[in-house]
């Protein structure tokens, strides 16, 4: 109802400046009319008192044609001067409507039932990438083929009445990258034709930073899971590696017993570090970095796995390249999770037989690259750009947490260095990180 208020009050504004229009143009008429009259009567009566009937006669059609041609040039120079006034005020109405839609920070686009654009101010030509001159009278190019059925959608809503207002969806500009908008959707009409107003605003920012908000509040929520973690299991898990320190230490070193015990308190240790350092994800401590051979932490890493291994049939590919013995500026116990979440990964995605390979390269800049590669079932490329978030994962329920490589990738980072990881779906995966190689002179110069 409020929508209409404002249609009658211009209709009558109009009729009444039409009607003063006629009354001032007639009696303007009239008044001449009577003015030439009134003149010719004078005139008349002071020069022409003793003409005959054929001379009055001739008389007063001239009095007539007079009459008539100055009201003539009288009502034509009022209509003309009625209209340019008309026109000027059209013009500064045409020109303050163009205002007011360039000067809107919002892209607003009008458009018809079938989506030809009529009008479409600056702020559409920045986020879109068209020209008003280009896309007028052409068909909506900014919606994407996955939401051409949701735009019917919103045309029909504004058919029957309603109003879509921040609407959260998606456009696209000239370069074809979706953009996330909000959409709010008006009636517009002009007599009877109905057409639909468009106003979309550039939310992409507000979108990542909303992203980055449930991203701390997933790391918020971890940090709580990781301290009840740590206060449930660091308990058993000390008083288990004390048993078999205990055990081993009863055990006599030649028995076969002695070497399985060995293994199994350095697992418990491992699994304490584990625990702490899901603990420490969520307070991002410092790293203690010291030189450690990356050869003997990956046998560590493949013997701790090798139960695993053998369960799947998997054939595991060691290539060091001679770098067994290259130390890297690393933390032991970070550096062993590192390898432990990536190998876990590789087991994960191959099937029964299938193959991993470990290999070590140098790469410039003093690196040392680690490629962990398999031929499993690969990731799609709409999952790979959620790899390192918290929490997210591909894996059924139960059968992980999404927290393997956001752990791992903090570490990387933490110690100066790059992770990536390369998949295609089908033909498995290559995760490479890169470390800073410890140089002997370099410290000693330090």
């Amino acid at each position: 109802m409020e929508a209409t208020h404002p249609v009658p009050r211009r209709m009558g504004s109009k009729q009444h400046e039409r009607g003063w229009f006629w009354a001032t143009l007639i009696l303007s008429s009239i008044s001449i009319v009577a003015l030439v009259f009134a003149f010719w009567e004078l005139v008349e009566n002071r020069f022409f008192r003793d003409l005959d009937y054929v001379s009055l006669h001739y008389l007063y059609i001239s009095r007539g044609v007079t009459s008539s041609v100055l009201l003539a040039i009288w009502a034509g120079w009022f209509v003309t001067r009625q209209r340019r006034i008309a026109e000027a005020e059209l013009r500064k109405s045409h020109e303050r409507y163009r205002g007011l839609l360039e000067a809107s920070p919002e892209a607003v686009v009008l458009y018809d039932r079938n989506l030809c654009v009529l009008e479409w101010n600056a702020s559409a030509e920045r986020l879109y990438g068209w020209t008003r001159d280009e896309i007028r009278s052409r068909e909506l190019p900014t919606v994407p083929v996955s939401h051409a059925a949701e735009v019917r959608e919103c045309l029909r809503e504004v058919e029957c009445g309603n109003r879509v207002v921040d609407r959260e969806t998606l456009r696209k500009n000239r370069a074809g990258e979706q953009i996330e908008v909000q959409l709010t959707l008006l009636p517009f009409r002009e007599g009877q034709q109905l057409y639909f107003l468009e106003i979309t605003a550039d939310i992409r920012e507000r979108v990542r930073l909303r992203q980055r908000l449930i991203e701390l509040e997933k790391l918020t929520s971890m940090g709580q899971m990781a301290a009840g973690t740590a206060h449930h299991l660091n308990t058993p898990l000390a008083s288990m590696l004390l048993r078999v320190q205990m055990m081993r230490e009863r055990t006599d070193t030649h028995n076969g017993i002695h070497g399985d015990l060995e293994r199994l308190e350095h697992s418990i240790g491992f699994c304490q570090q584990f625990v702490r350092r899901l603990l420490d994800f969520s307070r991002r401590p410092a790293a203690r970095p010291e030189p450690e051979s990356i050869g003997p932490v990956v046998q560590a890493m493949l013997g701790f796995l090798s139960p695993s291994f053998a369960a799947k049939r998997a054939s595991v590919v060691v290539e060091d390249d001679g770098l067994s013995e290259t130390r890297v500026l690393a933390d032991k116990n970070e550096l062993e999770t590192l390898l432990l979440i990536l190998l876990s990964n590789a087991l994960d995605a191959i099937s029964q037989g299938g193959g991993i390979g470990v290999h070590l390269h140098t790469v410039q800049d003093g690196h040392l690259e680690i490629v962990i590669a398999d031929n499993g079932c690969g990731i799609s490329p709409a999952d790979q750009a959620h790899m390192f978030e918290p929490f997210f994962t591909t894996k059924p329920i139960g059968k992980g947490t999404g927290l393997g490589l956001a752990i791992a990738k903090n570490i990387v980072t933490e110690h100066g260095g790059q992770i990536r990881i390369e998949s295609s779906p089908g033909e498995g995966t290559r995760a490479a990180v890169e470390l800073p190689i410890w140089q002997a002179n370099a410290a000693v110069a330090l």
